[in-house]
């Protein structure tokens, strides 16, 4: 699966081009989050929670955890691929990096 950076993920979401999607559990997506995405955590119900909320498989999926540190989104994006989806990048950097660099956050 490809890396996306913020730059090319922010150019995605300003064109309404990816689903983005934060792998964290809750209690981490309610501290804070990139604008647009949603949660589904990576956990046991994943497969299930990605079904019913991307039947598309071809549409763009950005998938992002907390840094460069985190494994879950690089492990996430590995399970859509094996589920089917073709087009699943990850935001390797994660939501400290949006953060970081100033961009607007969700609370």
């Amino acid at each position: 699966m490809p890396a996306i950076d913020r730059n090319e993920l922010q150019q995605k979401m300003g064109e309404n081009d990816v689903t983005v999607i934060e792998v964290l559990d809750a209690s981490q997506y309610r501290k804070f989050h990139l604008p647009t995405a949603i949660n589904i955590p990576f956990d046991d119900q994943f497969d299930q929670q990605v079904a019913k909320t991307l039947p598309d498989k071809k549409h763009p999926v950005a998938l992002y955890c907390m840094d460069k540190d985190c494994p879950a989104s690089s492990k996430a994006a590995e399970r859509m691929e094996t589920l089917g989806y073709s087009r699943v990048y990850d935001y390797e950097d994660g939501k400290m990096d949006w953060k970081q660099a100033g961009l607007r956050i969700h609370k």
